[in-house]
């Protein structure tokens, strides 16, 4: 996925929502979608950082992009299909999903781990992208060929000490990822995989590892064209699949 490299018109004319779009991952990658041409819906709950992503989108000469302010733990089904709807009112379709935004607030054992804490982070990391991705899907049967990509990561695969329930969100979002490819197979030219960025170079990072130092990391910028792969139609016919951006190499072949 590392050797990946994107054609500079990869998502001209497609119209791609992300999820966590004001800082790390998401900025990064919301700022390679436009560069690539894509109109891209920058959602995210810090306003003034969501703008400062607009305004260098803009001042780019880039597609004007859309904004969305969303707090992931207050959304709810309603709120999900009226957003739905707005996109579906002002672009008719829906070309690509990234759901790159994470809340992880700490690391702790089972046993002391807070019951609340426990409900917010499994509210954001999975139960916010399956509502989101649901109210979406029509929209993106719509498109050409619509993209669904969650973001993991490696305790969603196998699960570590202290990671409690980002672990057991991952877990979960790697299920839903599975399912939802299972059931647009064959019926459906939407497909859906799930990527582990790996350990980057972010704020969130340096909160839980403050004694890493974060010059030994790659920045977000740098592992974003396997986002770009996967959310491109160089992808397409590739889903229900697990990936990773820092693996080296190639990305997979299509079926």
């Amino acid at each position: 996925m590392q050797d990946y490299q994107p054609r500079p018109d990869l998502l001209h004319d497609r119209v791609i929502l992300i999820t966590g779009a004001a800082e790390g991952i998401g900025r990064a990658l919301a700022l390679a979608c436009a560069k690539h041409g894509a109109t891209v819906v920058l959602s995210g709950f810090r306003e003034k950082a969501l703008e400062a992503v607009y305004d260098q989108i803009v001042a780019a000469g880039w597609p004007e992009p859309a904004s969305l302010p969303l707090n992931l733990e207050k959304a709810d089904e309603p709120l999900m299909l009226g957003i739905a709807t707005t996109l579906g009112d002002e672009f008719g379709r829906l070309d690509g999903l990234a759901h790159t935004a994470q809340y992880i607030p700490f690391l702790s054992r089972i046993d002391d781990y807070d019951a609340e804490q426990w409900e917010k982070v499994l509210r954001i990391n999975l139960t916010a992208p399956f509502l989101l991705t649901q109210a979406c899907l029509p929209l993106l049967r719509a498109a050409e060929a619509g993209s669904v990509l969650f973001q993991s990561d490696r305790v969603g695969r196998r699960a570590l000490a202290y990671w409690g329930a980002f672990a057991a969100a991952m877990s979960g979002i790697e299920a839903l990822m599975q399912t939802l490819a299972e059931e647009t197979e064959g019926n459906s030219r939407i497909r859906v995989n799930s990527i582990d960025p790996g350990a980057v170079r972010t704020a969130q990072r340096r909160e839980l590892y403050p004694a890493e130092d974060p010059n030994t990391l790659p920045t977000a910028d740098s592992i974003v064209n396997a986002y770009l792969y996967l959310l491109g139609p160089d992808s397409r016919g590739l889903s229900g699949q697990a990936l990773s951006a820092q693996t080296p190499g190639a990305p997979p072949t299509p079926a």
